[in-house]
């Protein structure tokens, strides 16, 4: 490989590359630097680069950076494994990837994109104007990333947030092979359980309002949100506003690990012997991947329900609440509600992934003319608006599992099967009856996607995630 003069170029190109990245001249490429360097270039996330770029899987110290020598060899491996990927993305074998190419490789994984975002992707990378990609502009523009196949291209084009609203329908997290070989996945769980606490804990009076206005009958009980509000500190003072959320909270870390194990063996076998899933089969294994999570942790659901409902006094702590329940109502009402709740991933995640990928879409097509990456306040408004319409469409669920849950702790309350309880809410309330506490669920969403948000962006810099 040391021969001939096509190999003398390309290592005086990268002996180029290197001078210019190492901005301080002490002979290595850092972290930093490489960060620095990739943010004057087009295209990806410079963090994510910078961190793959100088991983230990090159014989390099990520610490230390890379030497002369070191580097070199980093861009050889990259150059040979970004050619095998240009030739399978060139289905013609004409040297250059065109409009129609970009449109059948996304096509082969699931993704459907329009002609106008498969010619911005193009242009984000077309240097000559010609509309078609060569090997030298695909070289120039992946060359220090770390890329593997089409799914890791697609991570420059399409991105992902962090978004806790307190629920637990949503579809699990997906990691790329780097960073599970990494170690990067676990930071990044322990980072969205952290940023999932605090979203929680900041937004639990709201919370807890809602499940009231779910559980009582508007003939019963005239429940408007300040007077809610006013009512909890009354019965309990200020401290009471956060009945429940230690549970809510310590439930997060087991439902995310469990999502996450039991997501990456659905995917396993429903792959079998493809190279990677559609869009379709993705959805399929994060719902029921959710429902695996769900059926080992909800009981966890129905502890949290009885203690936001608790009146002062009622329960000495968790374990007096949970053995309570199991003394007089038996094992089965660790389940009251099981069924709605299961019935109500499919709605919501469905319909959230769906109305964020066409939010996303159609404000790519319409506004942004030189970039196929939208931004994160587009990306965050996005996910707050789909995940807005998929409550609605599973919060009639929800209402009647949370009842379902809290029925027996209630004197005089009907002991009704799912259908029961929604023949009984219609005929006593009507359909209005189907979302009580909807408004301060609303009310909670951008509070709690904000605090996520930036609790998981600073936890995730914490740990190593990503760089400063």
């Amino acid at each position: 490989m040391r021969g001939g003069p096509g190999e003398a170029e390309r290592r005086q190109r990268w002996g180029r590359l290197f001078e210019e990245l190492d901005r301080n001249k002490d002979g290595r490429v850092d972290v930093q630097e490489l960060r620095q360097g990739l943010a004057r270039l087009s295209g990806g996330d410079p963090d994510r680069a910078a961190q793959q770029g100088l991983s230990p899987e090159g014989g390099a110290d990520p610490d230390g950076g890379l030497d002369l020598e070191e580097f070199t060899q980093y861009l050889q491996e990259r150059e040979q494994r970004l050619l095998l990927l240009f030739h399978s993305l060139d289905r013609n074998q004409d040297g250059q990837i065109d409009v129609s190419e970009i449109q059948q490789s996304f096509r082969a994984l699931g993704i459907s994109i329009s002609l106008e975002q498969a010619q911005k992707i193009l242009h984000s990378m077309d240097r000559d104007g010609t509309m078609t990609i060569d090997w030298q502009e695909w070289r120039d523009h992946f060359l220090l990333h770390s890329l593997e196949n089409m799914e890791d291209v697609l991570y420059f084009w399409k991105h992902s947030t962090v978004l806790d609203i307190g629920e637990c329908l949503t579809i699990p997290d997906e990691f790329s092979e780097q960073e599970k070989l990494t170690g990067m996945w676990w930071k990044q769980l322990v980072a969205g359980a952290v940023a999932g606490a605090v979203s929680r804990t900041g937004t639990a009076p709201l919370d807890r309002l809602k499940v009231f206005m779910q559980v009582h009958s508007s003939k019963t009980n005239q429940l408007n949100i300040l007077g809610g509000l006013r009512n909890m500190i009354q019965e309990g003072g200020a401290r009471s506003l956060w009945r429940g959320n230690g549970i809510n909270v310590l439930k997060i870390a087991p439902e995310s690990a469990i999502k996450f194990m039991a997501y990456e063996q659905f995917k396993r076998a429903i792959r079998g012997q493809q190279e990677t899933l559609h869009v379709q089969e993705r959805f399929v294994a994060g719902s029921l991947a959710g429902a695996t999570a769900q059926t080992i942790i909800y009981p966890m659901e129905v502890l949290k329900t009885r203690l936001t409902l608790r009146r002062t006094g009622q329960y000495k702590g968790l374990l007096d609440c949970a053995w309570r329940i199991m003394e007089r109502e038996g094992p089965r009402a660790f389940y009251h509600g099981y069924l709605p709740n299961l019935l109500g991933i499919i709605p919501y995640a469905g319909i959230d992934l769906a109305v964020y990928e066409t939010l996303k879409n159609r404000w790519l097509q319409q506004y942004s003319h030189d970039s196929a990456d939208p931004g994160i306040l587009v990306l965050l408004a996005c996910g707050t608006i789909s995940s807005t319409c998929g409550q609605i469409a599973s919060y009639p669920l929800a209402l009647v599992r949370t009842r379902m849950q809290a029925q027996a702790s209630i004197e005089g309350a009907p002991q009704l099967s799912m259908l029961g309880l929604f023949r009984h809410i219609l005929s006593q309330e009507g359909i209005p009856g189907l979302y009580r506490g909807i408004a301060p669920n609303f009310m909670k969403v951008i509070p709690a996607v904000s605090i996520s948000y930036v609790v998981y962006e600073n936890m995730k810099q914490a740990l190593g995630v990503t760089s400063r």
